[in-house]
């Protein structure tokens, strides 16, 4: 029988890219998540944060979590089911509930476990959940938990969508699960279509906004706002990674379905509750997000001129819709290399590779913070141009009949 050292010492794929001195990950971060960071003492324009309001390093929002800590402690030693409901949690959650118009919300201590700490607990042994392909992979883990069954359609195809809820038994509990705004390819769900065919089969839909909060309709407020449908959705999964300045994530949904959560939820009665710093900065940061809607205006300002540039320039960024932008590559090792080259040149991009992708869609992931300039968007262009022409990812020009 193989033994677990035997099986681990088999994964070599990593320690072979190290090796090549093309391994993009766990890259040390010296300076706080601004629009330059520092590595290896050196100032990099970094073009891969969620930091997509620059509020990570607000000084309101640092000065919050100061206070909280003199307040309550660094943590709360115990789970919010028992000890660990501090009044900044239900304060916090109130704030979150105000702001994404629903009756009430939960906090989560991460927002993976918003998603796999709520939606397995939400369908029955014998109800279905229903993933888009490429939903996030916190989604997908959340399935696995679920005693229902799993079925998946086609990336953002309604006709597919259709077609696997048609052979569901009527009666059972089918939950559609999806992301708001996809990861990796920024395009955003047609919720309005999918919510008509979702009536059409008596199915619910619970959106994760974790790239929409802070970015997508009016105030911020997500998906389900953008498309103003917020009343027809049975919740919204949000995370405080990114727009939200901090770590853990949150479920606004009816009164009902929370507290449910709150009696059923193993993630959230069996785990520490989130540090009391966290929410403290979760609320600062909706405060100036109400009080700053110019951030949100400003990002997208940014998201255009970028995504206009880069289709000059004939990168291919595929349907994009949103401050995520996608630069196709089509192969791993080519990613590798250009995000190393990159990072030399001065600019910091995210590798996507597959199995996150198939390999044919291999991706550069760039993501735009409101607080970034366009001289800089400029100078990262400049670098992906320079790079992307060194390893072919770019159309090279026609030669001249005098050249040929």
């Amino acid at each position: 029988m193989k033994k677990i050292a035997d099986k681990v010492k088999e994964f070599t794929r990593a320690r072979e890219v190290q090796a090549l001195g093309l391994y993009p990950y766990f890259r040390e971060i010296e300076s706080e998540q601004g629009t330059t960071v520092t590595m290896d003492g050196k100032p990099v324009l970094m073009m891969g944060s969620n930091n997509y309001l620059g509020l990570t390093n607000h000084p309101e929002v640092k000065e919050a979590a100061k206070k909280a800590i003199d307040n309550y402690g660094t943590g709360c030693a115990g789970s919010r089911f028992l000890n660990g409901t501090l009044s900044i949690h239900r304060e916090c959650e109130e704030v979150l509930a105000d702001f994404m118009g629903a009756e009430a919300a939960l906090v989560f201590s991460t927002g993976l476990m918003s998603n796999t700490g709520s939606i397995p607990h939400l369908v029955p042994r014998n109800g279905y959940l229903v993933t888009d392909k490429m939903d996030h992979a916190s989604i997908l883990d959340a399935t696995r938990l679920a005693f229902g069954k799993t079925i998946k359609f086609a990336h953002n195809d309604m006709a597919d969508l259709e077609a696997k809820l048609s052979r569901l038994e009527p009666d059972r509990n089918k939950l559609i699960i999806i992301d708001g705004v996809f990861s990796m390819e920024g395009d955003i769900a047609p919720l309005p279509d999918m919510l008509e065919v979702a009536d059409k089969y008596g199915a619910e839909i619970l959106v994760d906004d974790a790239h929409a909060i802070g970015v997508l309709g009016p105030g911020g407020r997500g998906t389900a706002a953008h498309f103003d449908v917020s009343d027809r959705v049975l919740g919204t999964v949000g995370t405080f990674s990114k727009s939200l300045a901090s770590i853990g994530g949150f479920l606004a949904s009816s009164e009902d379905v929370i507290h449910f959560l709150k009696h059923h939820s193993r993630h959230l009665i069996f785990s520490a509750s989130p540090p009391p710093a966290s929410m403290a900065s979760v609320i600062k940061a909706v405060e100036i997000i109400k009080r700053e809607p110019e951030r949100i205006e400003r990002l997208w300002q940014l998201t255009d001129y970028l995504r206009t540039n880069l289709e000059n320039a004939g990168f291919n960024i595929g349907v994009c819709e949103t401050p995520i932008i996608p630069v196709y590559v089509g192969d791993d090792m080519k990613v590798f290399n250009a995000c190393m080259m990159l990072q030399q040149e001065g600019v910091f991009v995210n590798p996507v590779i597959s199995p996150a992708v198939p390999p044919e869609h291999a991706l550069i992931r760039l993501s735009l913070m409101s607080t970034l300039t366009e001289e800089q968007l400029d100078f990262a262009v400049e670098k992906l141009i320079k790079v992307g022409k060194e390893l072919e990812f770019i159309p090279q020009p026609e030669p001249t009949a005098t050249e040929k």
